[in-house]
């Protein structure tokens, strides 16, 4: 089974996550390259999870390039690491505060891996700046 590990992150706050499963590695996805919901007005206080948010991510944005190049490049490992029986891969997205961007695309690419790879794979979610978004363990048998 290979678990699979997701964080969104600040670079301001807390840098990238470290892998706690000793294998020290894993995908760290820079997510200000995109244009930050955080400067609008209206959506300083909500995060990636909200629907204007993600509206605003997926017509306003290229985020919706972003992802699909992310996805390419971690199916690459998912399906290598699943071939060569691994255990873990940790894939991170960080942002200036860990509240938009990041969180969205956590949120998006946990739901990509759990619908392409519904056999032999489980995914956990952090939010490590959002932590009232955090989920249990996505199980994917």
């Amino acid at each position: 089974m290979l678990h699979i590990d997701i964080h969104s992150f600040s670079y301001k706050k807390g840098g990238i996550p470290k892998d706690l499963t000793g294998n020290g590695g894993g995908f760290a996805f820079d997510c200000r390259g995109i244009l930050n919901p955080g400067r609008i007005e209206e959506y300083k206080s909500q995060t990636g999870n909200d629907a204007e948010v993600q509206e605003y991510l997926e017509t306003k944005t290229e985020m919706p390039r972003f992802l699909e190049l992310v996805k390419a490049i971690i199916s690459i490992n998912i399906e290598d690491y699943l071939a060569r029986g691994f255990e873990n891969l940790q894939i991170n997205f960080g942002c200036t505060g860990g509240q938009h961007r990041s969180v969205y695309s956590a949120i998006k690419i946990a739901e990509f891996i759990k619908e392409k790879y519904p056999e032999g794979t489980t995914v956990s979610l952090h939010h490590d700046e959002q932590p009232q978004l955090n989920t249990k363990v996505i199980s994917n048998h």
